[in-house]
C-alpha cells in the first residue's frame, strides 16, 4: 500500500493533483509528495527548482530530424521527449494549454523549427502575466505566418489576427465589435517577418540539412505602421499593438475568457469555445473565482494556478477521473511509467505517430480552434489505439520501468491476497481509483494462480484499459 489509511485521502489528492498538473506520478514520487504536503507540491510545481530535462544537445546528437526539423513530425517527437523527461511538468502542461488556445499548425507554417520556437514561447512566459504572453505571441514568427500579419499592411489591412486575437485568445465572440477588429488590425500593421520576403522564404532560400530552414525572427516596420488616431474598446490615441494588448488584458471578459479555459483544461470539462456565448460556466463561482486572482495579481498566469489547485472545487472528489486525458498526456503518462525512453531512441517517432493515430498530432492543430477535448478523444478507433498502447507497454518486461514495477511489487509481498495485489498494482499505476464492476474484474484475475511476472504485468496492462486509467 502506498500509504496508511489515515493518510490515504491525503495521498489521492496528490494523486489527483499530478495527474491534473503533471502527467501523473511513480509509486515512489507520489510516497514522498505525502510526505512534503499538498501546499509545498503545489508550489514546487509553479516554481520548480529543477527544469531539466533529456536535453538539446542529446537529443538532437542522435535526432537529426529534430534539429532541422524540415519534416511534420520532426517537432512533435522532440517536444515528446521533453514531455516524457521534464522535471518540470507543469512547464509542459501548460505548454499543451497554450498550444491548444493559440493553436498554430505545421500545413500553413511549413517549419516546423518555427512552431517549436513558439512552444518554448509558452513554456519561457506561459505562467508569467498575461499580457506579456501575448505581446510575445504577436511577434511570433509562426503565428505571423499562421495568421497572415505579414500581409498585413497600413495601405490594406489584414484583419485575420486582430480578429482571432480579439475571438479566440482573449475576450470572446460578443465582447467587441467590427470596428474593434479594425482599428485592432490597423495597430499591428508593420508586425512581420524580418530575413526576407516570406514567400521567397519558403520557397527559395531553404538551407540543406542538418540545419533546416532559414529561421524567421520579427521585424517591426515603421514605415508600414499605420500611425493614425485609432479608437479600440472605448479608448482613442495613436495605439500600437501593445496598447491594444494592454486594453485587451485590462477587460473583465478576458479574464473570464481565461479562467474559463482554465477550469475546462484543468478541473471539468466545457464545451466548445464557439458555445461560450450562449452556455453558461459549468461553475460560475469558479470563474469568478479565477477571474478575482486575474486582476489581484496583476494578470499573473501562476496566481490564477495557485488559487485554482488549492481550490475547494479543485480537490472536490466528484471531479476526479471526470476528464478524458488527451493523447499527449496519456503517452506521455504511460512513458514517464515504462521508461522506455532512458536515453534518445529510434523509437521516439513510433510513438509520435501512435499518438497521432488516437487523434492528436502535435503542432498540427485541426483548425485555429485547436482540439475540442473532454470525450470527443474517444471513439472506436481512438480507444483501441490508447489501449493497444498501454498493453504494449507494461506488457514489456524490457522496459525499465515496468521491471521496477514489477518488481517492487513482488518484493513487497511473496503471498499477496488477491485484494492486495490489485491495490499495489493501481497504486503503482499513479494511486487509481477504479469502480467496483473494475475492481471485480481485476481480482478475479489476481485470484487466478499464483504470484509471478506474468501475472504481476497481465494485471497492469488490464489495469491500463480501465475507464479510470484512461482519465484524469
Amino acid at each position: 500500500m502506498v500509504a496508511q489509511t489515515e493518510t490515504r485521502r491525503d495521498v489521492e489528492l496528490i494523486a489527483h493533483l499530478m495527474r491534473r498538473a503533471g502527467f501523473g506520478a511513480t509509486h515512489s514520487e507520489i510516497r514522498d509528495y505525502a510526505q512534503a504536503g499538498y501546499e509545498a507540491i503545489v508550489e514546487r510545481l509553479i516554481n520548480p527548482p529543477d527544469t531539466s530535462w533529456a536535453g538539446n544537445y542529446l537529443v538532437r546528437r542522435f535526432h537529426y530530424e529534430q534539429s532541422g526539423m524540415l519534416t511534420p513530425q520532426g517537432g512533435p517527437a522532440y517536444w515528446l521527449y521533453r514531455l516524457i523527461t521534464t522535471n518540470a511538468p507543469l512547464y509542459e502542461k501548460m505548454a499543451l494549454f497554450w498550444h491548444g488556445i493559440f493553436a498554430t499548425g505545421y500545413p500553413k507554417v511549413i517549419h516546423g523549427k518555427a512552431l517549436s520556437d513558439q512552444i518554448r514561447t509558452f513554456r519561457r512566459k506561459g505562467m508569467g502575466k498575461f499580457d506579456d504572453l501575448l505581446i510575445e505571441l504577436a511577434k511570433d514568427p509562426a503565428m505571423i505566418v499562421w495568421l497572415d500579419n505579414q500581409e498585413n499592411h497600413k495601405s490594406a489591412i489584414n484583419e485575420n489576427w486582430g480578429r482571432e486575437l480579439l475571438e479566440l485568445f482573449s475576450m470572446g465572440v460578443g465582447n467587441y465589435s467590427e470596428e474593434d477588429i479594425k482599428e485592432c488590425a490597423r495597430a499591428f500593421t508593420g508586425w512581420t517577418l524580418g530575413n526576407t520576403e516570406y514567400m521567397v522564404l519558403r520557397s527559395m532560400r531553404d538551407s540543406d540539412w542538418p540545419y533546416g530552414r532559414i529561421a524567421w525572427h520579427f521585424e517591426y516596420k515603421p514605415d508600414d505602421h499605420d500611425d493614425g488616431e485609432k479608437t479600440f474598446l472605448g479608448h482613442t490615441g495613436n495605439l500600437d499593438g501593445e496598447d491594444i494588448i494592454r486594453i485587451i488584458c485590462q477587460q473583465e471578459a478576458t479574464a473570464q475568457f481565461i479562467a474559463r479555459h482554465m477550469y475546462h483544461f484543468f478541473v471539468a470539462d466545457e464545451p466548445p469555445v464557439p458555445s461560450w456565448p450562449y452556455t453558461p460556466p459549468r461553475n460560475p463561482e469558479a470563474i469568478d473565482t479565477l477571474t478575482q486572482a486575474y486582476f489581484d495579481s496583476d494578470h499573473d498566469i501562476r496566481a490564477m494556478l495557485t488559487t485554482l489547485f488549492e481550490s475547494d472545487f479543485f480537490k472536490a472528489e466528484d471531479i476526479r477521473y471526470e476528464k478524458v486525458k488527451g493523447p499527449a498526456e496519456f503517452v506521455t503518462g504511460v512513458l514517464r511509467l515504462t521508461g522506455e525512453f532512458d536515453r534518445p531512441r529510434f523509437e521516439i517517432r513510433d510513438r509520435s505517430f501512435q499518438m497521432n493515430f488516437m487523434g492528436q498530432m502535435l503542432t498540427n492543430p485541426p483548425s485555429v480552434e485547436g482540439w475540442h477535448q473532454g470525450v470527443e478523444w474517444i471513439d472506436t478507433g481512438t480507444l483501441i489505439e490508447r489501449i493497444n498502447f498501454a498493453s504494449e507497454q507494461f506488457g514489456d518486461m524490457d522496459k525499465p520501468g515496468v521491471r521496477s514495477i514489477v518488481s517492487d511489487i513482488m518484493a513487497q509481498d511473496p503471498d499477496p491476497s488477491p485484494e492486495a495485489l490489485v491495490d499495489m498494482c493501481l497504486d503503482h499505476l499513479g494511486v487509481i481509483s477504479v469502480s467496483d464492476g473494475t475492481r471485480e474484474i481485476l481480482l478475479q484475475v489476481a485470484g487466478e494462480g499464483s504470484l509471478s511476472e506474468d501475472k504481476v504485468a497481465n494485471i497492469l496492462r488490464l489495469a491500463a484499459a480501465t475507464h479510470e486509467f484512461q482519465r484524469a
